[in-house]
């Protein structure tokens, strides 16, 4: 597990006036929060920011917080979530969560499945269900991916949370009957695409007069 050093300021103003100056100048508005943190008012270079983002290897990132205005201070922290804006994809706000090393935090890793089906051999079509699942571990014990090996499933045979072994600590969030990945059939394929080819029709009908 590699931290990313990130440098951050404290802003005093919020509101979509300072947002829009602070976006001007090259930063994004941010906020640091935790069960044990105030959340705490932030801004961070948006170059900075992307550039991290690009390299990341896996889905989760660990963050240094360095907050240089004000007392100094170093901030454990992760990406809890960030908004773009719908139309030019720029990142306009992140949230940060301040993390420890010794407690427990939700995060979700993505699915990765191994090997090929003896149900895909036979005709059968593998569908993700799950492309991540969230967990509740601590950060050191996070792993990039929750590989699954499907190599023993068979044509109409699911893999559920409750099939899945992961090291002692880790917890998936989710209900032990809840569908990971799945083999389906030709003949249920065909009838999936059947009735979406029905359901266009009704709605030409409909669009039509239901002549």
């Amino acid at each position: 597990m590699e931290f990313i050093e990130l440098q951050a300021t404290i802003r005093k103003e919020t509101g979509n006036g300072p947002s829009r100056v602070l976006r001007r100048a090259g930063r994004i508005p941010a906020i640091l929060y935790g069960p044990k943190t105030d959340p705490v008012m932030l801004s961070v270079g948006v170059k900075d920011l992307e550039q991290i983002l690009k390299n990341r290897k896996f889905g989760q990132i660990f963050l240094n917080l360095v907050i240089q205005n004000g007392p100094y201070a170093t901030k454990s922290a992760i990406v809890k979530e960030f908004q773009t804006h719908p139309v030019t994809g720029k990142y306009i706000h992140i949230d940060f969560y301040e993390i420890s090393m010794d407690r427990k935090i939700k995060v979700k890793v993505p699915v990765v499945t191994k090997g090929r089906s003896q149900g895909v051999e036979f005709g059968g079509m593998l569908q993700v269900i799950r492309r991540d699942l969230e967990i509740l571990c601590l950060p050191t014990q996070m792993p990039e991916s929750i590989e699954i090996d499907i190599s023993n499933l068979q044509m109409g045979e699911s893999i559920h949370v409750n099939d899945i072994t992961l090291m002692d600590g880790i917890e998936i969030v989710a209900d032990d009957d809840v569908t990971v990945v799945t083999i389906l059939s030709p003949k249920a394929e065909k009838v999936k695409s059947e009735e979406g080819e029905e359901g266009a029709e009704t709605e030409e009908e409909v669009e039509s007069g239901g002549k």
